[in-house]
């Protein structure tokens, strides 16, 4: 039975919904369990993927403080949607907004935050966020 289920690593480091992680604390320290079969009929390869929590109230109501987050980190041409990326020495989870012809919008779904435009070379995405798990 063990065989239809995949251990994802999860990762000792926070994206933050606010102003900014500072990363460094890349380092396995756990993980969570994943059908294969569901992972395979959305079209992610488990190699690709790792957990990590969610800190602060910038992605509220979609992603909340503790929440944790399915990335995968595959190379897939980058589109809207919500990825985890590296701006600095900070891991942030935004909306990616790409309809801002040479800059890369980076969007909170809280209103209270106000959107972030960078230059491409200035964010490193790591990875599309594709399922989040949390408290009721």
């Amino acid at each position: 039975m063990r065989a239809h289920w995949v251990d994802v690593p999860r990762l000792a480091l926070d994206a933050s919904a606010g102003p900014g992680a500072t990363a460094g604390g890349e380092q396995p320290f756990g993980a969570l369990r994943f059908s294969q079969d569901w992972l395979r009929s959305m079209g992610l390869n488990s190699a690709d993927l790792t957990t990590i929590a969610v800190a602060g109230d910038s992605m509220h109501p979609v992603l909340n403080d503790g929440d944790e987050i399915l990335v995968d980190r595959s190379r897939r041409a980058l589109r809207d949607g919500i990825h985890v990326v590296r701006v600095g020495d900070h891991v942030l989870v935004k909306r990616i907004d790409m309809g801002h012809p040479g800059r890369v919008r980076l969007k909170s779904d809280n209103p209270a935050y106000d959107p972030i435009d960078l230059a491409p070379e200035d964010v490193a995405v790591i990875g599309r966020v594709v399922w989040k798990g949390g408290r009721l």
